[in-house]
């Protein structure tokens, strides 16, 4: 069945390959942006969360909204300032949407909104389904507000489908993008102790669970969004190493060092994080990529 639906954070990692999926199949897109910008076959329409304006016009057909809206959560320290932009980019976004439905005639029946697997916090390696408590540290309270403000579209009546996302794979953008560079230039070297979990996933993955959670009417609540083998950090470093064929060296970059560097932001690298992916595996979604080395080789060489 071919839906309309809205996209807010469509120029980002998801939000990009997402955007080209929805079209290939047929499916109708509008998309909100805080800028004046062209993309073919797409009507835009603007808004600007910190002055909580929007344009109404942008829900007029929609049967779906695809929430990716969110300041990147890595490429600045987090100072005070820095918390509060990106806390508020997600609850303040996800309050605009709801506020404009309250007010607006629309037939928008589904909430499908981005999160993240930070909301555990730092678990060690205790298996993580999404009906694990709240954990502890940034992270998880960005999540954890980003997530009580999503979950308010229950009662406005929509179906509302978190995607608490990993560790994204994608040739020179994100995480990957950050740790394959000291490999290339050989100073690749495991982080923290290195047995930290890391629930790493396909792009091609992501965006195909997200196309599952608009289709499928049956998924409601959080996912974990994570192939369902995770790997430690140095295993994932030394794969990464092997496929462009560069050494990794055996002593570990220490938590301190990290810390000195980003600050409390070292979080993101350190944090362990074993999720187990069985609630979206038992809800019919089919993995394109559940071995590691399958993942970087068709990244690396595709």
């Amino acid at each position: 069945m071919k839906k309309h639906i809205l996209i807010t954070g469509a120029t980002g990692m998801i939000g990009k390959d997402l955007l080209k999926a929805l079209i290939k199949e047929g499916h109708t897109v509008s998309v909100l942006s805080r800028k004046r910008i062209k993309l073919a076959g797409v009507k835009v329409f603007l808004w600007d969360v910190y002055r909580q304006k929007i344009d109404a016009a942008c829900l007029d057909g929609v049967d779906t909204i695809v929430h990716l809206a969110g300041e990147n959560i890595a490429t600045k320290k987090w100072t005070k300032e820095r918390k509060e932009q990106l806390i508020d980019s997600r609850v303040r976004s996800t309050e605009l949407l709801y506020k404009t439905l309250r007010e607006t005639p629309h037939q928008v029946k589904d909430m499908i909104s981005a999160s993240a697997v930070g909301y555990y916090g730092d678990c060690g390696d205790e298996i993580l389904t999404e009906t694990h408590e709240n954990g502890y540290g940034f992270l998880a309270e960005c999540c954890e507000q980003w997530e009580k403000a999503v979950d308010q579209g229950a009662q406005l009546g929509l179906r509302v489908v978190k995607i608490r996302t990993g560790f994204i794979l994608k040739h020179n953008e994100g995480g990957l993008a950050a740790m394959d560079k000291p490999i290339r230039f050989f100073v690749g070297s495991p982080l923290g102790t290195g047995q930290q979990w890391v629930p790493w996933i396909h792009y091609k993955d992501i965006t195909n669970i997200y196309m599952e959670a608009i289709s499928n009417t049956n998924m409601n609540g959080a996912y974990n969004a994570c192939a369902p083998y995770p790997v430690s950090n140095q295993t994932l470093t030394k794969s990464i190493a092997h496929i462009l064929h560069r050494p990794v060296w055996p002593v570990k970059v220490p938590e301190t060092v990290l810390t000195t560097i980003l600050g409390e932001m070292s979080a993101v690298a350190l944090m362990s994080t074993n999720t187990s992916a069985q609630k979206l595996l038992d809800a019919g979604y089919i993995f394109s990529f559940t071995q590691l080395d399958d993942a970087l080789n068709d990244i690396y060489t595709s």
